[in-house]
């Protein structure tokens, strides 16, 4: 199964450099479904979703897939 974590860029100096979102335990977040991911970033960073969607500066929030070939590392049902 697939699964997303939230990035976030806090410093225009460094635009290579993200940080993950943790909750307020100190937990990475992580999502099964794309859709809730994007919807959670929206939640806790609405304006800088807002100013993304309109194209206002560079990018500073992403979804992003935590191990993109989990499912090739998978055990197969054969």
């Amino acid at each position: 199964m697939t699964t997303y974590k939230l990035q976030v860029q806090d410093d225009d100096a460094k635009p290579h450099t993200w940080r993950d979102v943790y909750s307020a335990d100190g937990k990475l977040q992580v999502f099964t479904d794309e859709t809730s991911a994007r919807q959670a970033l929206l939640a806790q960073f609405p304006v800088l979703v807002k100013l993304e969607q309109f194209a206002s500066g560079a990018k500073r929030t992403r979804v992003v897939v935590v191990d993109a070939f989990q499912d090739i590392d998978d055990a197969k049902d054969e």
